[in-house]
């Protein structure tokens, strides 16, 4: 009958510097352990250091003990040592680890402020579904506060769903995706214009400058929430801007507001090697310009139609619709050599819905209810960079790419 393995638990605490990790592994040396399991965190100069390693026969404890004691006192730190025992075969995280049934996954919890009773519910919630949490990682702090926690033995469907009631209670975003390269493999994103990646409407923009603002804008609303055809909206509304002077789409176009966070959002993917394209129910006349100016690059839009000068109050075929983005969405990762599930969509209206379920992750911002409940995850921050924490790029990594490009 094999014997259970000894473990022994180093854990050094204290005020950090360097050599630490080197200097204990040094002393581990001299003794015929292996290492299973290691984790090592700094926050605000404070570091805690975990050490998991094991051995077949019993250890020299003594020895053992003696060396890091001595090793953290030179270096001004606590040292704790627990001892343990695993069966043969068992993973670092003994039996619980081993007979997991599911793997790990990332949570990422986004608030302005995060509040310590949100963690603590997103945390309980967490424990409640049998769950455990194996580290938590702070990505950004200014505007918003964003921690990410990788979870394991969670099933991600039941938990997203838990989460997403502990989001609303609370008042933050809480996003659930799986763990490992999945996250790491994405390649191309592809947004939403209107509302997601500026801040305006561009059809209500023109139909003040007709003089119809409040009609089509309230037609506008309707679409988005999915109670009217979106084509036929569309045509509806475009109608009303016949024999609009063209010169006023060009003015339009000058006074557009991104999104904060956008031009930061694009920037980064496009250093990650990322393609990014632009989908719209909006005008290929005010968006590739735009587009060109970001470095954008693929772009799917409405075209107007326009004699002499003048809107004549019809959109040209095809109509990019809720099918029509799809397709865009498929287009795109079809030239970019990428699957679909390394795809990323964000949007916020009702006709952004089917590239939302066609991706591989799918973002609502800001988003009517139907799109939040339909999106993989949700986010109601006024910032479009935060998508960069569900890719796991923390803030300090997109301010250290900025510096060094400068």
């Amino acid at each position: 009958m094999n014997r259970p393995r000894t473990t022994l638990l180093i854990t050094l605490t204290g005020r950090d510097r360097p050599g630490v990790t080197s200097r204990l592994f040094g002393v581990l040396a001299r003794f015929p352990l292996s290492v299973t399991d290691i984790e090592q965190v700094v926050i605000k100069g404070r570091l805690v250091l975990g050490v998991l390693t094991s051995c077949d026969e019993p250890p020299d404890l003594t020895a053992i003990h003696r060396g890091v004691i001595a090793l953290a006192a030179d270096l001004g730190l606590d040292a704790e040592i627990t001892t343990g025992s695993a069966e043969p075969g068992a993973g670092a995280g003994g039996a619980r680890g081993a007979g997991a049934p599911h793997g790990k996954l990332h949570v990422t919890v986004l608030g302005s402020p995060l509040q310590p009773g949100a963690v603590a519910a997103v945390a309980g919630r967490i424990a409640a579904s049998g769950a455990n949490i194996d580290r938590i990682t702070r990505l950004a702090s200014d505007p918003v506060t964003c921690i990410e926690l990788d979870v394991s033995g969670a099933e991600p469907a039941h938990l997203r769903d838990d989460l997403a009631l502990v989001a609303v209670e609370c008042g933050v975003d809480v996003a659930v995706q799986r763990g490992g390269l999945y996250r790491r493999a994405m390649r191309l994103i592809v947004m939403d214009v209107d509302s997601t990646l500026i801040q305006d409407e561009v059809i209500d923009l023109l139909a003040a400058r007709a003089g119809c603002a409040d009609e089509v804008a309230k037609v506008t609303e309707s679409a988005m929430q999915g109670e009217l055809d979106f084509a036929a909206s569309l045509r509806e509304r475009v109608a009303l801007l016949a024999g609009l002077d063209a010169s006023v789409v060009d003015s339009v176009r000058a006074g557009l507001r991104l999104t904060p966070g956008a031009r930061t959002l694009i920037r980064t993917l496009k250093r990650l090697g990322y393609k990014c394209g632009i989908v719209s129910g909006g005008f290929t006349s005010v968006i590739e310009p735009l587009a060109a100016e970001l470095g954008i690059d693929y772009v799917a839009a409405n075209a107007l139609e326009m004699a002499d000068g003048k809107l004549t109050g019809r959109v040209l075929d095809p109509v990019i619709d809720r099918d029509g983005k799809t397709e865009a969405l498929r287009r795109f990762a079809r030239t970019a050599g990428v699957p679909l599930s390394q795809t990323v969509a964000v949007g916020d209206g009702a006709n952004d819905l089917g590239m939302i379920a066609a991706a591989g992750l799918g973002v609502a911002f800001n988003a009517k209810p139907v799109v939040r409940d339909a999106a993989d995850t949700a986010l109601n921050v006024p910032y479009l960079d935060t998508i960069l924490y569900l890719l796991g790029i923390s803030r300090e990594a997109v301010e250290a790419a900025e510096t060094a490009e400068t």
